[in-house]
């Protein structure tokens, strides 16, 4: 008898039609993934209703008390009138439990990634980023974990000390400019860090999480979400030289200051934000590689040219921190 390479393949259409008829619901068993490689995500018909979404999480992840988290802190923007899409409640829940897998289900709701292409654009994100900051300080998690700075550099250097992922002509290399930015990281960024006010962000505010129709937006994939600081929100929004960002900056700062004050003092901390999640996003995908889907969707990972693009990368981005 064979096993599973990874739990995620044990996610049959027969399976997820079980367990909607658990929930009193019956499929039309239309069912179809959507892309998602850190939990896995299906468009599911159902007779007589419209479509819904069923996100499994990936097991072993998030507990519990911190999928319901994210779930409640959701419903908390989406009741602010924050364009978010919130958990549906069947038979009696939110969140669902079956075959050692938690799931929730969300109404469908379709759209393109948002271009951040102009000023006005980024004026009305600014809004809504203000809006969403302003809940998020309004309450605390209590199961959800706080952003650091230096726990995913740390991780790094353990991990890719002895993975196979890394090109071995490449190791002492990579492990060498880790070692220098953690210690920048910890004696000159750390401190700053420490003094900055952190409340419920998103995580993982990006264009591509952020999506447009018939000119209404939604923020979507609160997967991420953490205790963190503001910055950690913005720094994504953000690309170009310096003069290009400062522009950007300029318009995000206009309408978020329209909600709450703007956290100027904490752009400090953006291009160490930026650096800690170059390590952090490597790191992830080789924690992960023992998913199909990984190399799949990622078949360069494993490639030289990857590594010396990467290292080529975080060098840039030393020079960039000494420069504060």
């Amino acid at each position: 008898m064979t096993t599973s390479a990874h739990p995620f393949d044990s996610l049959s259409q027969d399976r997820i039609i079980d367990w909607m008829e658990s929930l009193g619901v019956y499929s039309d068993y239309r069912i179809y993934p959507l892309n998602s490689y850190e939990n896995r995500v299906y468009r599911v018909g159902l007779e007589d209703r419209d479509p819904v979404v069923l996100k499994a999480y990936r097991p072993g992840r998030w507990t519990e008390a911190q999928i319901r988290e994210e779930l409640t802190f959701t419903e908390e923007l989406y009741e602010a009138e924050i364009p978010v899409v919130p958990a549906m409640e069947m038979d009696g829940d939110i969140l669902h439990h079956r075959d050692g897998f938690w799931f929730a289900c969300f109404p469908m709701r379709a759209g393109h990634a948002f271009e951040l292409d102009n000023p006005d654009q980024l004026y009305r994100i600014g809004q809504w980023l203000g809006r969403l900051h302003a809940v998020g300080e309004a309450g605390q998690f209590n199961h959800r974990p706080a952003l650091s700075l230096l726990d995913p550099v740390v991780q790094a250097q353990t991990f890719f000390k002895d993975s196979p992922l890394l090109p071995d002509d490449m190791r002492t290399n990579y492990l060498a400019t880790l070692k220098p930015i953690e210690e920048l990281l910890r004696n000159h960024y750390e401190p700053i860090y420490r003094d900055t006010p952190l409340l419920r962000i998103h995580g993982d505010f990006h264009a591509g999480n952020i999506l447009s129709r018939d000119d209404q937006l939604l923020i979507v994939d609160l997967d991420d979400t953490v205790t963190g600081p503001a910055a950690q929100d913005i720094w994504k929004l953000l690309s170009g030289d310096k003069h290009e960002q400062a522009i950007q900056l300029n318009e995000l700062e206009e309408g978020y200051e329209q909600f709450r004050a703007f956290p100027k003092k904490e752009l400090r901390l953006l291009e160490a934000l930026r650096t800690v999640h170059m390590i952090r996003h490597a790191l992830w995908i080789a924690q992960r590689w023992d998913d199909p889907a990984f190399p799949k969707a990622f078949s360069w990972f494993d490639s030289p040219r990857f590594w010396s693009d990467h290292l080529l990368g975080l060098r840039e981005q030393w020079a960039v921190l000494q420069e504060d």
